[in-house]
């Protein structure tokens, strides 16, 4: 604490609080200056920068318009803009991209800010479009609730990332502006929390992958350095000035910790962690670094390490939800049911806006035998996300089960709306049609599972079954003998033989 030397004449100014603005006002601006940018084969987001007369400029991720294509930028009033490719500038060195549209309207240009204020821990916003899982979905612009500045590296990424955050962003938002607690722009979001995980390396694919919530982005002032290099002129005074952490113990940290994320991208698991090790060893309360760890290394396995790294992050910050969120996933993997509720339900506590959170708690009240609270969760889930494939699933095998077959169609249903190349959502509609009498129908879904998966055994089997009680005994035999011949090949005896004693029952009669 300095001391205050106060002269006989001195009088003392009252400083002035700079107040953030509310997320609903936030939240405003980002709608006015966030646009769609659709092609035939990509979509993305965007955010007007900058208005010449009637000459309207969008900056966004390059990744977002790197193909040769027919774009569009839809503004905030549903107006469409053709876009040439042609005039698409690319600026040099980064993930960044200008696109030019003309127009008599009057639309919202963003406010700069100084990106390299955005310290650990200061409040964040993305703004966006989420991608379409299928061509028949239109998915309507996001403003996900504030996040957390996690790191701002003074080394970047490849492409200029170099500014994380922890918010839940959906893919498709990339290009769209990041925004600090005044509303301005300090980036551009171009790197989601899917960018940055090995989904196969999960041990149990039942279970919901653990999360880290991490977004990466290229800061504004990176922009203003590298467009100026390019001859781009943006008209702007730049807000950027030196970060109250550049050169400090805590910014060497970021730069560990963006490394990692680059690392665990390229699959280099082990050298992600060493990263890790060195972000904590120089900030030991880097509560993100030790989340991420966990999440590294029970995704590889070490389940007893990555339990000691989210307690850890708890330790530090009680109210770290998501790390909550992670534990009680562990805990659902190793069957720990009762503690990995307790570990949901301190998460829902904390922010009971965590759709993982209900999804996994209804896992675990499932395997409970309470499929009726499980139900109730998968309801909350949806209410949170209506487009999470995993949560109509479950809650269709919740429904079956109970005896619901008619919902459980349905949510299988609303499932492939949402993935339809999800072979074993086709499969279990096809069981629960079977279950109603419905064999034609049954049929006409095992039909589509083995087109997406021609190995799938159990479809084989139940097609031969409906087939069978169809009155087709010839392709009832044939689906039979392809599922033993698939069963012998996967090492399961047991249906092997099952198999083969049926299709020779059925050919003594």
């Amino acid at each position: 604490m300095y001391p205050i030397v106060v002269g006989a004449l001195s009088v003392l100014a009252t400083p002035k609080i700079a107040v953030g603005l509310s997320d609903s006002e936030v939240g405003k601006i980002a709608r006015e200056i966030t646009v769609l940018i659709g092609g035939k084969n990509e979509s993305g987001s965007g955010v007007l920068i900058k208005k010449d007369d009637t000459t309207y400029t969008v900056l966004t991720a390059r990744h977002v318009v790197e193909k040769k294509d027919a774009y569009t930028v839809i503004t905030p009033d549903g107006k469409q803009h053709a876009i040439q490719f042609k005039n698409i500038k690319k600026i040099p060195n980064v993930d960044l991209a200008l696109l030019e549209f003309t127009s008599n309207n009057n639309y919202s240009i963003a406010k700069i800010g100084n990106s390299s204020a955005a310290v650990l821990g200061a409040t964040t916003y993305v703004a966006g479009f989420p991608k379409a899982i299928n061509e028949k979905q239109n998915l309507p612009y996001s403003f996900p609730p504030a996040g957390k500045i996690t790191a701002n590296a003074s080394q970047a990424l490849p492409g200029g990332y170099a500014l994380a955050y922890r918010i839940d962003a959906s893919p498709g938002m990339n290009g769209g502006p990041v925004l600090n607690e005044k509303g301005e722009i300090i980036g551009i979001h171009g790197l989601g929390d899917e960018n940055y995980q090995n989904r196969k390396l999960i041990p149990n694919p039942t279970a919901t992958y653990l999360k880290t919530g991490k977004n990466l982005a290229i800061p504004i002032g990176t922009f203003l350095k590298f467009s100026k290099s390019a001859g781009i002129d943006v008209d702007f005074v730049s807000p950027e000035t030196s970060p109250t952490n550049k050169d400090s113990t805590k910014s060497k940290a970021d730069d560990f910790y963006i490394k990692a994320s680059s690392e665990v991208k390229s699959g280099n698991f082990q050298e992600a962690i060493a990263a890790y090790n060195r972000a904590i060893s120089i900030n030991p309360q880097y509560t993100d670094a030790y989340n991420d760890r966990g999440v590294v290394l029970s995704a590889l396995g070490s389940l007893p390490e990555g339990i000691k790294d989210f307690e850890q992050a708890v330790k530090i910050n009680p109210q770290y939800s998501i790390a909550y969120v992670n534990l009680g996933i562990i805990r659902l993997n190793l069957k720990n049911y009762e503690q990995a509720i307790t570990n949901f339900d301190r998460a829902l506590q904390i922010n009971s806006n965590i759709a993982d959170a209900y999804l996994n708690r209804g896992k675990a009240y499932f395997y409970l035998g309470k499929k009726e609270k499980a139900i109730a969760d998968y309801d909350q889930a949806l209410n949170i996300n209506p487009n999470d494939v995993q949560a109509y699933d479950s809650r269709a095998i919740a429904r079956f089960r109970l005896g619901d077959k008619q919902g459980a169609i349905k949510d299988f249903g609303r499932s492939l709306e949402l993935n339809p190349q999800n072979a074993k959502a086709y499969y279990n509609r096809g069981v629960a049609r079977s279950r109603l009498g419905d064999d034609r129908g049954a049929i006409s879904d095992y039909d589509l599972a083995l087109k997406i998966n021609p190995g799938y055994a159990q479809a084989y089997g139940n097609r031969g079954l409906a087939r069978l009680r169809s009155g087709d005994k010839k392709g009832a035999i044939q689906d039979l003998k392809t599922a033993a011949d698939v069963f012998r090949k996967q090492g399961k005896e047991d249906d092997y033989h099952k198999a083969q004693n049926l299709i020779e029952k059925l050919q003594e009669q």
